[in-house]
């Protein structure tokens, strides 16, 4: 125990406080048990750790990692009743995948310890809902997205500006005056401001190790599955990476892979809920997730300036940016006319020389330009759909 309050003493003193990851202000810190899900790198451990140093007395608090080598010979309702005994209050545990039979655990300690209030995180989303189910009315669970651009100018260049909504953006209501000319800042974000580590020198290696780990470790290792499904994965994300977007056909990826098609939509899901890529589906049944998948993307660009090999279709990088951003606050559809579809709403996405011929004929249909700094009637920058969050 000593070991463990002297490691999360250590960390506190190492966070910075300058900046709020979008979601720090609205996860309802007052509920007995949360969850906090994102793909590995976006910042939940950070963000957990700033509530503790600015929000929590620090001795009736604990942080853990799931993986630490005190659970070789502990369990985690070990720790619970060490540290309630302690006088402890709150306990977080990082990358709760990372240990065996959690979900039970964790019921054990919601149930035996009820003044004891519990915040954890996982990056494998996949196995974090398989548990959750079993935590059901007990765990209030937030996901959470990598930067938008909005947080992107404010972590590393000071720019400060509100969130906007969708209809604001419509409306040509963005503002932000500290920029005279948006369009290099964005640039910039596209190829590598997704992450919160951007600005580490190994940026690149970084990001190919995070893809690595959760491909050859987390997903295979939490969805039970062997080492060479674990190496499928890859070969499947590298498909992805040089084909995006594009409409996946089952039976040949089914043969380049050298497994069985009843395989490869599952492989995807996982994927999918690891936080690499996005699947956008039709609009069947009105709810996200239940259609039939029409495009898969790279879930953010910066995937795609790093996995792809020669400079990446900037078509497809405008289309991942969209999908991404919006994605995070709204439920995102293939459109039958054009690229999106959000609620009554159609987005064609493209440059500046993009025309109105495929919306013309509809009454909420708008032209998403990238390479412009302002809008005008129903054409909308693309970097304005970098505020939402």
């Amino acid at each position: 125990m000593e070991s463990l309050k002297a490691y999360y003493h250590k960390l506190l003193r190492e966070t910075s406080t300058d900046f709020h990851r979008y979601n720090f202000g609205t996860i309802n810190w007052k509920a007995r048990m949360i969850g906090l899900t994102g793909a590995r790198g976006v910042g939940k451990t950070t963000l957990i750790l700033q509530h503790i140093k600015l929000e929590l007395p620090v001795e009736e608090t604990l942080y853990v990692a799931a993986d630490n080598f005190y659970f070789a010979s502990h369990t985690l309702l070990d720790l619970a009743d060490e540290f309630e005994k302690q006088g402890g209050k709150t306990l977080f545990i990082d990358e709760i995948h990372k240990y065996k039979e959690w979900s039970r655990e964790l019921k054990m300690i919601y149930d035996y310890h009820p003044r004891l209030k519990i915040v954890f995180t996982g990056s494998s989303i996949l196995d974090i809902n398989k548990g959750v189910a079993d935590l059901s009315r007990r765990a209030v669970m937030y996901q959470m997205q990598g930067l938008s651009f909005r947080e992107f100018l404010a972590m590393f260049k000071g720019i400060s500006s509100r969130t906007y909504t969708l209809q604001e953006i419509i409306e040509h209501k963005v503002e932000i005056p500290e920029i005279e000319h948006p369009l290099p800042l964005f640039e910039t974000y596209l190829r590598q401001g997704y992450y919160p580590f951007m600005q580490d020198e190994d940026f690149n290696i970084r990001l190919q190790q995070i893809v690595s780990q959760t491909l050859e470790i987390d997903i295979p290792q939490y969805a039970d599955m062997n080492i060479a499904t674990g190496r499928k994965l890859k070969q499947l994300m590298a498909i992805i990476a040089q084909s995006v977007p594009f409409k996946p056909n089952f039976t040949t990826i089914a043969s380049l892979l050298g497994t069985s098609r009843n395989n490869i939509s599952d492989y995807f899901l996982y994927i999918e809920e690891a936080g690499l890529i996005g699947q956008l589906r039709d609009a069947a049944g009105g709810m996200k997730g239940f259609g039939k998948v029409d495009k898969v993307y790279l879930d953010n660009t910066n995937l795609q300036y790093n996995l792809i090999s020669e400079q990446p279709n900037i078509g497809n990088v405008r289309e991942t940016f969209f999908f991404n951003q919006l994605k995070a606050k709204y439920d995102i559809f293939a459109s039958p006319v054009s690229d999106f579809q959000i609620e009554d709403m159609t987005f064609e996405v493209g440059g500046k020389s993009k025309n109105q011929k495929q919306i013309k004929d509809i009454e909420k249909g708008f032209v998403v330009k990238d390479n412009i700094e302002f809008g005008y009637s129903n054409i909308i920058p693309l970097w304005h759909f970098g505020m939402l969050y």
